[in-house]
């Protein structure tokens, strides 16, 4: 099973309700990004007792292993490649169709902060494996009620 990650919003909470600081969390060693300190370092841990092939599915592209990765205490992860393509269709998301082919119809996960009902929609219709599109809240990031629902959703589909 395939999990794919975004950081920004997902991971790296941001835009946060007036009167909502984020914490800055400790770990061993400096980020080279200081963003990464809103990043709550026992998540990695925690997708990586998922059991799932984790996938960095972010804009942050090889920052991810160098600066996420050793923060979260996971090696270095596969880096999803975003080619240079042509708008996508109205309201789906521009990373959809490359996931998909990436997933090469095997059973996956897609975590971000940006998913909506068109590409849960273009999924069913393109994917033959099954896939969750879990949508995390960007004011928050994942939190332990996300990581419940993927649990959940492996629990019948892993």
């Amino acid at each position: 099973m395939l999990l794919f990650l975004d950081i920004d919003g997902t991971l790296l909470p941001f835009g946060a309700p007036d009167g909502h600081t984020y914490p800055a969390y400790e770990s061993v060693g400096v980020p080279s990004n200081p963003l990464v300190t809103r990043i709550d370092p026992a998540l990695g841990p925690r997708l990586a007792a998922l059991g799932c092939e984790l996938v960095w599915a972010t804009t942050w592209m090889d920052d991810a292993n160098d600066c996420v990765a050793p923060w979260l205490g996971l090696p270095p992860l596969p880096v999803v490649e975003w080619p240079d393509e042509d708008e996508p269709p109205a309201l789906l998301h521009w990373k959809t169709r490359t996931l998909v082919e990436w997933a090469r119809q095997r059973p996956f996960i897609w975590i971000d902060d940006e998913i909506t009902e068109a590409d849960r929609a273009w999924v069913a219709t393109h994917h033959r494996g099954p896939a969750l599109l879990h949508r995390v809240d960007h004011a928050f990031g994942l939190t332990p009620a996300d990581l419940g629902a993927l649990k959940s959703w492996l629990a019948t589909h892993g």
